[in-house]
């Protein structure tokens, strides 16, 4: 195993859930993180490309030697606290109830390469009940809501040829562009950069394959754009798919039907999408809860950016 793939098995260890609280080696850091220091030899892009490969797009908090002046505890900082103003980059990523970073710190004269796992305070504690769904969905995942993203939702409802749920074009213009709620629920976008992530293309693929092929997957529905069919809108890498069934002229309120990938294995949710989401997230009786697995969640950027 080279020395990056070694110090990534490292990360991955320290950000298994309900681990004890950390505790760092080196002389004169306080409890609370564990501090990783790769060889010198290891440059700092390599190290950023390989935490990102698993972790998804980072925040940079510490850019030239200059902090993000929006940072806080929410989005990174306990990351900065074992080295003062000796950082000179950091970028963060998060994972349940831990925070990831990677950057560089003065050290003697030299500038040295820097990878750290660090206690993630949950973003939702002491809140209570959200105004909205989706505004809880942000509570929960901690998400910052300063990158909203516009989207022409007329072009794109127009080339599928129906309205689509408002909580789940909310969805999309606050988080921006694909990820994964919880390192799980893949939400489909509009000009996603991967086919299967867009909604509009995967749809138009799975409704032409199911005109010339059929397909018996989907039973007893029809898929969109059949009347009544089921449009998908997310799904997961164990192949689980999150449709909506179409069949009220009222997008809002389509219930989601939810598919293991065996024929028949249906699971209706008589809610909206942001709803669904909500209880997966924090609800550990919800059949696809990932609130079973993890105390404190969030949403992984893929970092893939959206067709022009």
């Amino acid at each position: 195993m080279d020395a990056v793939k070694e110090l990534l098995a490292a990360v991955h260890r320290l950000t298994a859930q309900r681990m004890s609280a950390p505790v760092c080696g080196t002389a004169g850091h306080a409890a609370g993180h564990v501090c990783l220091v790769p060889s010198a030899r290891i440059a700092f892009p390599d190290l950023q490309e390989a935490i990102s490969s698993r972790f998804g797009e980072p925040r940079s908090l510490v850019t030239g030697g200059t902090v993000d002046p929006a940072a806080s505890v929410r989005t990174g900082l306990p990351l900065l606290t074992p080295f003062g103003e000796r950082v000179v980059e950091m970028r963060a990523w998060a994972c349940g109830d831990r925070w990831v970073g990677c950057g560089t710190t003065h050290d003697d004269g030299d500038v040295r390469p820097v990878v750290l796992v660090a206690e993630r305070e949950d973003p939702a504690a002491g809140l209570g009940r959200p105004a909205s769904w989706v505004d809880g969905i942000v509570a929960v995942t901690g998400w910052e809501t300063t990158r909203v993203r516009t989207v022409d939702w007329a072009a794109v409802e127009a080339r599928l040829g129906t309205p689509l749920p408002g909580d789940y074009k909310r969805l999309v213009e606050i988080f921006g562009r694909p990820g994964a709620f919880d390192d799980h629920l893949q939400l489909q976008f509009p000009d996603a950069h991967v086919e299967s992530m867009d909604i509009v293309r995967d749809t138009e693929r799975l409704g032409e394959w199911v005109r010339t092929h059929g397909s018996r997957l989907r039973d007893p529905y029809p898929v969109y754009p059949a009347p009544g069919g089921v449009l998908k809108w997310a799904g997961t890498e164990q192949a689980d798919g999150f449709y909506w069934l179409t069949g009220d002229p009222d997008p809002d309120k389509w219930p989601v039907l939810a598919q293991e990938d065996t024929p028949g294995s249906w699971i209706r949710f008589d809610g909206t999408t942001a709803e669904f989401i909500y209880h997966m997230l924090t609800d550990p009786g919800h059949p696809f809860s990932t609130a079973r697995w993890y105390d404190v969640h969030w949403y992984q950027d893929y970092g893939h950016p959206v067709l022009p």
